[in-house]
């Protein structure tokens, strides 16, 4: 098992900045695959963006290039999502979510991902 908590979320302007934070426990970190998805009021949960096992894969939805980035510190078991020039359409529930995964890949498919944290709401006001 793998829990995941999500921080940093909450209420900006547009074209603010916030980092989140994804605290991993329970299991290696380094042996997973992240990912982070977002869930706005009336819409399906939508991708955002992977990282690999190491690190060394990216991945984002084309909403994102460019404005977000995707890191992780396997020695703080921690995931990250930057984001930066914040829209109103980026407010969402953003939930960091875990695979166990042998390669170096990334996944951008919700199914793929065992492993969900509880989600942190991001607000950015117009």
């Amino acid at each position: 098992q793998v829990q995941l908590v999500e921080s940093g979320g909450g209420l900006v302007q547009t074209g603010a900045s916030l980092r989140l934070s994804c605290a991993a426990s329970g299991r290696t970190f380094r042996d997973y695959a992240t990912g982070w998805f977002r869930q706005a009021p009336g819409k399906e949960r939508e991708f955002v963006a992977s990282v690999s096992r190491a690190g060394t894969k990216t991945d984002y939805a084309d909403s994102v290039k460019g404005r977000f980035t995707i890191s992780r510190d396997n020695a703080k078991n921690t995931g990250y999502l930057q984001m930066n020039s914040l829209k109103p359409e980026d407010t969402a529930v953003y939930y960091c979510a875990a695979r166990f995964s042998a390669l170096a890949t990334t996944y951008s498919l919700e199914s793929r991902y065992n492993y969900w944290g509880q989600g942190t709401q991001v607000t950015v006001a117009s």
